[in-house]
């Protein structure tokens, strides 16, 4: 639900945007219910990246700590924008270099190639073709 206030030649309006299915959208405007229907249908929701709660905890309610050894040190390939993933040009254990192109990232109408970081094996590919990103989002895991 959206809210919305708006002045038009001097007379307030509240706008509330209930809810939208296909091409019909319920509001209401200063309390007064309305289905307007739109030209074409509106665009589906981005999905949603469910994310853990919380850390995970020992018996005793300690945060559990996983130590890597520092010479294998892993490292995510970041999604630089928010953006829809088009193409994933490796797969998990191939070797890659730095400033090689690891996938393609759709984003603002525009394709863009997202590169490795660093020199090293692709340990984890944490998505797939079609999966919408958050920026800062671990792609690829490097090690």
């Amino acid at each position: 639900m959206k809210e919305y206030k708006y002045k038009i030649n001097g007379n307030p309006y509240n706008v509330v945007i209930k809810d939208v299915e296909d091409n019909i959208a319920h509001v209401e405007v200063n309390g007064t219910p309305y289905k307007v229907e739109l030209d074409k249908p509106a665009p589906a929701a981005p999905k949603v990246i469910k994310r853990p709660a919380s850390a995970p905890k020992t018996g005793s309610g300690a945060p559990v700590v996983a130590s890597a050894p520092k010479a294998a040190k892993k490292d995510g390939v970041k999604s630089p924008l928010p953006g829809v993933i088009l193409d994933i040009k490796v797969k998990e254990g191939d070797e890659v270099k730095k400033g090689q192109t690891v996938l393609i990232l759709e984003a603002m109408k525009m394709e863009n190639n997202i590169n490795a970081h660093k020199d090293g094996k692709v340990a984890a590919i944490n998505v797939k073709s079609g999966d919408s990103v958050l920026e800062g989002t671990d792609l690829i895991i490097i090690e």
